[in-house]
């Protein structure tokens, strides 16, 4: 983690990074006369943002970022410049940095938020000695209205987004179910958020039949993990819940995916990730909110005793579900949760999980496709939080005549529906067992991992939706 401070004046053995926005008059006491009016000539006939001045001792860049339409718009700008930046840092092995802009302190937060999630790197299994990812290391910012407990807040978050993408690139042998509830319980110790891990006895007795179900392929048990954080001036009369899909490795089971879809497969319990290290992150920040966690855990695996399309499953709360495709686990899972949720009357279940590709096809990898059941409203807050942090909402159709794709001949419903729709399906089957309760499903399979670097997201696990549940309940919900 980059060590980030705020000083009054700028350190001379330190380098310099200068913000701008493209309307100001690239004017500072830092820039020599020359140097300015190149600066503006260029920006002006070549359109170019980034300029770096090599002064032997230290360097000197000039960052130009430009006014979009909207404020959320221009903010992901100055994060995705952050990024770029640090690659020069790195490439020149630049390890500190004056940070210095008469910009607002919104742009400035996340210039340096930019710069702190790309710095991440998942090295744990290279052997090589004398390797060094990221040279960088410090930011002293110079800006009048920043405070201490701004890059605190900053800090809690990025770490919390860290320990979320280290959660989901932890291959399986390393990580399986009872290690998941392991990790999680480590972060309670950390928080102060108390935490419960349910064994298989226990969920045996809670006769959790679709956790059960999904395990009976595996050699490994099952866990069912509670996290509850209840600060003594909390604001919420009802608990949010905050449940997550925690399949720690999925093959597909009998129904086996073909192979190169389970090179990524690790990355299926990035549901629990996400909202654990939110909890992690709420609690560490000291919000005044009631809120509980809950994350069902196993593998998905085939093997003589796995269960099978045709099997009828009995859930948590009496449902029969039938089996028609043994790749469609994870709602099985997450169905004893929210089922096991209405105990505490929440005012509001927030369900994430790599669920579906097809939520994945419908709008790439651009953001998270959700559905709402009895919470318009809180889906319109959630939505904005997306916004801030630009990790945005599509919201799909929920109409009724849904309900038709996933009614069984043989059971109450079934656990896949037809060949298309199937985003929609998988939160009709969800929300069955949310019915009285404010439901809202958000499907990250389409970010939860990448493929290649893009912006401040790095190859592999992103940490994505982390600062989307912070922000909507710092910002929106504790107001409601």
């Amino acid at each position: 983690m980059i060590t980030i401070d705020k000083i009054l004046s700028p350190k001379k053995e330190f380098s310099n990074v200068i913000l701008f926005g493209e309307n100001d008059n690239f004017n500072h006491p830092l820039l020599n006369s020359e140097q300015e009016a190149y600066i503006i000539n260029e920006h002006k006939e070549n359109k170019r943002t980034l300029f770096t001045f090599n002064h032997l001792s230290h360097w000197l860049i000039v960052n130009i970022f430009p006014i979009k339409k909207t404020g959320h718009e221009t903010i992901e700008e100055l994060r995705k410049l952050g990024a770029s930046c640090l690659e020069i840092l790195d490439k020149e092995h630049i390890q500190n940095i004056n940070l210095i802009g008469n910009i607002s302190k919104e742009e400035m937060l996340a210039y340096i938020e930019g710069i702190s999630l790309s710095s991440y790197c998942f090295d744990n299994y290279k052997t090589d000695p004398a390797r060094l990812i990221h040279p960088f290391d410090h930011i002293s910012v110079i800006h009048d209205d920043l405070n201490s407990e701004d890059i605190e807040h900053l800090r809690i978050v990025c770490d919390a987004v860290e320990k979320c993408k280290d959660l989901v690139n932890e291959p399986v042998c390393t990580l399986n179910a009872e290690g998941l509830a392991a990790s999680f319980e480590d972060m309670g110790r950390e928080a102060n958020i108390s935490v419960e891990v349910f064994h298989k006895e226990k969920i045996e007795q809670l006769k959790m039949g679709g956790i059960l179900a999904v395990n009976k392929g595996s050699i490994d048990p099952p866990t069912f993990t509670i996290m509850e954080y209840k600060p003594e001036n909390v604001l919420n009369s009802q608990p949010l819940v905050l449940v997550g899909k925690g399949l720690v490795y999925d093959t597909g089971g009998l129904n086996l995916k073909p192979g190169d879809y389970m090179n990524d497969m690790k990355e299926d319990m990035a549901g629990a990730a996400m909202m654990a290290c939110s909890i992690y992150a709420i609690a560490r920040l000291n919000l005044p909110i009631h809120i509980i966690g809950l994350f069902p855990s196993t593998d998905n695996r085939p093997s003589g005793n796995a269960y099978a399309s045709g099997d009828i499953i009995n859930m948590y709360d009496g449902t029969n579900v039938e089996v028609v495709n043994t790749d469609a686990e994870g709602r099985i899972i997450l169905a004893d949760a929210l089922a096991y949720a209405k105990q505490y009357n929440p005012s509001l279940i927030i369900n994430a999980a790599t669920l579906t590709g097809a939520a994945a096809r419908a709008i790439g990898p651009f953001g998270i496709a959700a559905i709402e059941n009895h919470a318009g409203m809180y889906l319109s807050d959630l939505k904005l939080a997306g916004k801030d942090v630009y990790e945005r909402i599509a919201e799909f159709p929920f109409w009724e005549e849904y309900n038709e794709l996933i009614k069984s001949d043989i059971a109450d419903i079934k656990n896949s529906g037809e060949s298309y729709a199937g985003m929609i399906t998988a939160g009709k089957f969800l929300s069955h067992f949310t019915s009285e309760f404010p439901f809202i499903h958000l499907d990250i399979a389409g970010v939860a991992m990448n493929s290649t670097k893009k912006g401040y997201f790095p190859i592999g696990a992103t940490g994505y939706g982390v600062r989307l549940i912070i922000k909507f309940i710092e910002k929106y919900f504790i107001q409601k």
